[in-house]
Parts: C-alpha cells; structure tokens; sequence
C-alpha cells in the first residue's frame, strides 16, 4: 500500500523569508516590478523559482481589470442596531456595485474560521474574484489567512493592530464624528459628558477621542466620562449619574447608549442634548440628533480598493442635527450676506 503524499505549495511568506524581504516586497515584485530595487527583485525572483511559488491568478486577475463578483459575508443578527448598519451597507454595495457592473454574492458562515474556509472555496471555484470583510476586530485572524492566502479583499474597519498584515480597508472616522457633535453641545453648555465603551475597542477608543479632544481644545474639563456595554439599562443608569453630576449635554458612542441617555433624561423629567452614533432608525424616531457614519460613501470607498494595491481610506461621518425640545441640538447657525450670524 502507498502513502498518498499531498505537495504542500509554497506561500507568499515561504518566498518572503527565502529572500530575506517582507511580504508586500514579494508582492511588489510580482506585480509592480518596476518599484523593486533591482537587487532585490533578483533576489525574490530567485526564491519564487526556487520554491516554485505559483502567484494567485486572482489577486493577477483584479490587479489588470476589475473584480466582477464580490462575497460577502451575511452575518447573523445579536444586534438590531449594528444587524441594520450591516443591511445598509450591503445595500449600498449592492446598488453601488450593479452600477459598476458587478455582482454580489452573498453568503453565510458559522464564524471566523468558517468564514476563511467559505472564502477560500469561493476562490477556488471561481465564483467570486474578490471579498469584503466586515466587523474586523484586534488581531482578525481573517485577514492574516487571506493575505497570506494571496485572495484579493478590502475590510470595512481596521483591525487596530500595527504590527499586522499590511492590507486594504476602509473605515469611518469615528474621532471626528464625535468631535463634530462635541463641539456642537459645546453652543449648548461646558459640561459636556461622554458616555461609551469600556476601554479596548478599538472604535470606541477613537469616538471617546475625538470627545476628548474637542474638550481640550475648549480648555473644558473630561471628568463626565462614564463607559458601559452597549446596553440601554447600563446605559440609563451611567446617564443619570451624568445627569446629577450637571451634565449640559450627553454625547454617546452608540444609538443604543443614547436611547439609553433618553431614558434617563424622561425619568428625571430633564432636558439636555443627546447625541448618538450611526444614525439609526432609533434616533428617527425618538428625534435624538446622531453621527451618521455615511455608509454610502464607506461602499464607494470599498468598491474603489477592490482591484488596487492595499490601501487605507477614512471616511468622514456627518452629524445629523435634529431639533427636538427635550434633548435635540439647537439649529446649526450660519453666517449671512453681510457676515452677521443668522440660524
């Protein structure tokens, strides 16, 4: 009886340490040999004969035209709020994608490891030249196995880690959108409160900035700072502490932390701004005002990275001001004709 051996291909990384060079080095030669320092491409081209590395025809493929059919990965619903932030991004790929005159394919997978296997299949068997990722988080094993995996991609949101793999995404500016609303509450009164996150997230962290930062700017103290999980009960609870400690206004990392703050202000029959973030149909029907975090430009963004080279785009987010007598934000004043401020 024989033992069947399997030929285990070489990898991106294989010719990367045979050649003493970085990954994004081999990639460089491959594809844009023109920017490698002669010495160098010799030196790679020289481990790619030697390992025989075989290139991705995909990632060749969406680097001389443009992917036609894009996966995706439909995750499941734990959350309203963030399961609708997803549905409108896929819309706007969707719509934005047929335009370009590409299609979406749309799939499940039970998880991350799940999620790389569904894609490597889908690579495989072409069905699909290109992926996009969402919810990526510290350390996202997905993209490390799809670089390393040499399958094209772009993540909505970074990964938050510096020493990873060099890749494309696209991500909206959360510090901005909540320095934007800070300093609008600003107009409002100077104890303006953040109320979001624990410490660790990596969107969090930037939306609990970009408050902190507008308050430094203003010379204004940062103690009204209070973080709970994305729940509206801790929420409530967190806000009323705000409250009593002479908050003017409340500026929240989520729409579901400000549903929570609108809890608080109708227990305590009080009136104070509330800002959220993302826009939801929760701060629709409420009338809170809220960051919108623009997600049709995040789609155009993520459909423009899909047959280049990694890259990074911010998108910046648009503070929906809305005008409602108990916690909405007073109408923006613009300066008229004669330089004169009118609302």
């Amino acid at each position: 009886m024989h033992e069947e051996v399997r030929e285990v291909r070489a990898t991106l990384s294989d010719v990367a340490a045979k050649a003493g060079v970085s990954r994004q080095t081999v990639s460089n030669a491959l594809n844009t040999p023109r920017i490698v320092h002669p010495a160098t491409l010799e030196r790679v081209m020289e481990a790619v004969a030697e390992l025989g590395y075989s290139p991705n025809l995909h990632a060749r493929r969406l680097r001389t035209s443009s992917a036609r059919t894009i996966g995706v990965r439909l995750e499941p619903v734990h959350d309203g709020i963030h399961g609708v932030l997803l549905d409108r991004f896929l819309h706007a790929v969707t719509e934005q994608a047929a335009d370009l005159d590409r299609h979406v394919l749309v799939f499940t997978a039970d998880g991350p490891d799940d999620e790389v296997a569904r894609i490597r299949s889908l690579s495989q068997r072409s069905l699909a030249d290109a992926f996009i990722l969402t919810s990526t988080d510290h350390r996202d094993a997905r993209v490390a196995a799809l670089v390393e995996a040499g399958i094209p991609f772009v993540a909505f949101g970074r990964s938050w880690d510096a020493d990873g793999p060099d890749h494309a995404w696209v991500d909206v500016d959360g510090r901005a959108g909540t320095r934007e609303a800070t300093e609008a509450c600003l107009a409002v009164g100077e104890r303006v409160a953040f109320l979001g996150w624990p410490t660790g997230s990596g969107a969090g962290d930037e939306r609990r900035a970009g408050w902190r930062e507008a308050m430094d700017v203003a010379g204004l103290a940062t103690d009204l700072d209070r973080a709970v999980t994305d729940d509206p009960g801790e929420a409530q609870e967190a806000a009323s502490e705000l409250l009593a400690a002479g908050a003017t206004a409340i500026v929240c990392a989520s729409d579901t932390l400000a549903l929570g703050a609108i809890g608080a202000l109708a227990r305590a029959d009080a009136s104070v701004p509330v800002v959220g973030f993302d826009d939801t149909g929760v701060a629709a029907g409420l009338g809170f005002s809220s960051v919108d975090q623009s997600l049709g430009d995040v789609a155009a963004a993520v459909l423009s990275l899909l047959h280049g080279d990694a890259d990074h785009r911010l998108v910046t987010p648009r503070l929906h001001r809305r005008a409602h007598p108990r916690w909405g934000l007073p109408a923006q004043r613009t300066a008229s004709a004669d330089g004169k401020e009118a609302s």
